[in-house]
């Protein structure tokens, strides 16, 4: 029997302005997987985080990926896997991607390194489809290569690893609110008209010079979203006057963490980033909404084995 550790960060998706094409990995939070292989066939799974998961091994997003893994590679095996330590499914963070791309990379190292890091975006992106019933790598592809990517296109899978700031901090807060991924996405319009996607690509454009030229000023306010944002907004209480608060404290941009309900600030002072987790924290307790808040980097690294 051969056993893994690994770790795989939480990730925000869209940065604002690029939904489904650019997210961003966070340091220090993320999902532990204990990963084993054996003679035989089957997929068994066990949580121990003390988070709540579906029992069926076949509605857990570790499975699809599993097998994805055995069908590109032609292996075989039992595998068990232990569900260590666990985002909150509905977060915003990147639930899914940090098992998936643990998941990924797991089976990746237990069988000898078959496969490229993009295919295992590729493999992770089964565990995303389960979840929220799409094909995206704006979670999956940061929280497997760390940093900042973007997904240049999807057919075929283009990923792009793009410059992280020195002094790029992150605070997030995730409310006590559920949105599901899948309700999330089922609210957005099937067209947009062309002066907000005139305006997006824009954004998308500004937020990628800015972050290949260290211009920070450039990056904050690039990071607006004229097409996913007016619409999700509308789960999170507040979200207009608590954004309106942030860049009043220094904040270079504030926008909703993928899908929602979480929302994150970005800055490039600790001491901005600080202020502005204590703003995100009382703007939700004020509410009477619990709510955990807290400030990391953004991470240059992904997915990695662990004692």
């Amino acid at each position: 029997m051969k056993k893994v550790r690994v770790f795989a960060p939480a990730s925000i998706a869209n940065m604002g302005c690029g939904f489904d094409i650019i997210g961003l990995a966070l340091d220090e939070v993320g999902d532990i997987l204990e990963i084993c292989a054996s003679e035989g066939e089957g997929i068994s799974i066990v949580n121990t985080s003390g988070v709540p998961l579906p029992e069926d091994v076949e509605s857990n997003v570790v499975t699809p990926v599993i097998r994805k893994f055995f069908e590109m590679t032609g292996l075989s095996g039992h595998i068990d896997v232990n569900i260590c330590r666990k985002i909150y499914p509905g977060s915003g963070i990147g639930s899914s991607s940090a098992s998936s791309a643990a998941a990924a990379l797991g089976m990746n190292e237990l069988y000898g390194c078959p496969l490229s890091e993009e295919d295992l975006v590729i493999c992770a992106m089964e565990g995303e489809n389960l979840a929220s019933g799409g094909y995206h790598a704006d979670n999956a592809a940061p929280a497997l290569m760390g940093g900042i990517v973007l997904i240049r296109g999807y057919e075929p899978l283009d990923l792009i690893k793009l410059p992280v700031p020195g002094n790029f901090y992150c605070a997030v807060a995730h409310p006590d609110i559920v949105v599901s991924t899948k309700e999330a996405r089922s609210i957005l319009p099937k067209a947009v008209p062309m002066h907000d996607a005139v305006r997006q690509w824009g954004n998308v454009g500004g937020l990628v010079a800015g972050l290949y030229s260290g211009n920070i000023d450039l990056i904050g306010r690039s990071m607006k979203d004229v097409v996913a944002e007016p619409y999700r907004k509308q789960f999170i209480p507040g979200f207009d006057e608590l954004r309106e608060k942030l860049l009043a404290d220094g904040a270079l941009a504030m926008n909703i963490a993928g899908s929602g309900p979480s929302v994150f600030a970005l800055a490039n002072r600790t001491e901005t980033a600080h202020k502005a987790g204590e703003t995100l924290r009382k703007h939700f307790e004020d509410l009477g909404i619990g709510v955990e808040a807290y400030v990391v980097k953004v991470s240059n690294k992904g997915a990695k084995l662990i004692a």
